[in-house]
């Protein structure tokens, strides 16, 4: 039997965790971020874990066998930048991460150190295709 996994959705409090986000500066991007998330999404910002806000779930399957649910878009106000994690990977937003400005890339992460500083369009554009291609998560 495969171990459960290690993130997973939790009933911890939204609002408590995000009033308790340090740096203000973090906070204030994390709390943007949500509003952002729930418009595009229509979902409410859920806990996954301890610090991961993830809105809505899809199912997914590794080439490995390995599956899981995971959040189609979901950040965490990390302390070096708010980390987004998009479930399509950053692939099919090369063109708007060319025009966002200042961010870093992981694998399926975007990294961004102030909201103030990014191009909203292009993050909205980013967020709502991520959104969008869920069940059809490249990772399968």
């Amino acid at each position: 039997m495969a171990d459960a996994p290690k993130t997973a959705p939790t009933d911890a409090d939204v609002d408590a965790f995000l009033a308790a986000v340090q740096p203000e500066r973090r906070r204030r991007d994390a709390q943007r971020a949500r509003t952002l998330l729930e418009r595009i999404t229509g979902e409410h910002a859920v806990l996954w874990g301890p610090s991961i806000l993830g809105f809505g779930s899809a199912h997914y399957r590794y080439a490995s066998g390995r599956e899981g649910d995971w959040p189609p878009v979901a950040f965490s106000p990390r302390k070096s930048a708010l980390t987004l994690y998009l479930m399509d990977g950053l692939e099919p937003h090369t063109d708007d991460l060319a025009v966002l400005g200042p961010h870093t890339v992981g694998t399926g992460c975007l990294y961004l150190k102030d909201l103030d500083a990014v191009d909203d369009t292009a993050l909205e554009r980013i967020v709502t295709r991520s959104w969008q291609s869920r069940g059809t998560n490249p990772r399968t």
